[in-house]
């Protein structure tokens, strides 16, 4: 499996121009004939205009659009990073993917919100999490905050997914941070981590990280982007998965009657 992780400069607010972005990057990345692109969180608006009510899209339908489209034209797994998605009352930080027919497949409300930025006020939570194939290959997302939570993503490890894809704004101030989480996750779980972060700004200027990266089960980064606007692509070696567990099975020498 080729994946291919947009960094993308997101304009703040600016969705007509961040739709023309995505564009523009998907038709150079294709010339790499990748099998899974990723984006970014929020990748139409930002890290995040206020109130998120009044900029959101109402239940997805320009964002699915959009990036169903470029599924089928481009033969291509998309997972869509994510966008503000309004629901009735309620928005939703929502994860849509779709597979190279442009028919969504699975989509995935952020679980966990970032309270020290206020997202408990504008947004609501998700209540489950999404597992799905793409050619075959079992695959499980979460979002940004969410890898801060080991629970949530050792859950999905335990469904046996293959790939975490990982869609995120996170800001330089807490490169470190991103950067030792994202490779913690792969290597206690045993899986790839696709961590597919913003460049550009938020909403008070704070500086995006990028560094967007393609992390194999060792906690190696097999591909790793700077801060600004970069395609990240690398090939996923398919035993390699199997073959650490057979070295280091931590899965085998769990207890897990102690743990609960």
């Amino acid at each position: 499996m080729i994946i291919s992780v947009l960094q993308m400069p997101v304009a703040f607010a600016r969705p007509d121009v961040n739709i023309e972005t995505l564009r523009r990057m998907v038709k150079t990345t294709m010339r790499e004939d990748p099998d899974v692109l990723v984006l970014p969180e929020l990748w139409r608006l930002g890290f995040y205009p206020r109130p998120i009510a009044v900029h959101a899209d109402e239940d997805g339908a320009e964002s699915r659009s959009v990036l169903a489209e470029l599924a089928r034209t481009n033969h291509v797994n998309i997972v869509g990073g994510t966008v503000a998605n309004k629901r009735g009352s309620k928005v939703y930080n929502t994860c849509y993917v779709f597979d190279r027919t442009g028919k969504e497949i699975a989509y995935y409300d952020k679980t966990h919100l970032f309270s020290p930025s206020g997202e408990k006020k504008e947004f609501a939570a998700g209540d489950h999490l999404a597992t799905f194939r793409l050619d075959g290959v079992l695959c499980g997302v979460a979002v940004c905050y969410d890898v801060r939570f080991p629970e949530l993503i050792r859950k999905l490890a335990l469904e046996d997914i293959t790939v975490l894809f990982l869609p995120a704004a996170w800001p330089a101030s807490r490169v470190n941070h991103w950067q030792l989480l994202t490779r913690t996750r792969a290597i206690e779980n045993e899986m790839y981590v696709i961590a597919a972060n913003e460049a550009g700004t938020d909403e008070q200027g704070n500086h995006l990280a990028g560094h967007s990266a393609i992390i194999d089960p060792w906690g190696e980064a097999i591909a790793e982007a700077g801060e600004c606007e970069t395609i990240l692509t690398a090939r996923l070696r398919p035993g390699l998965r199997q073959h650490i567990r057979e070295t280091i099975n931590v899965f085998a020498d769990r207890r897990p009657e102690l743990y609960t």
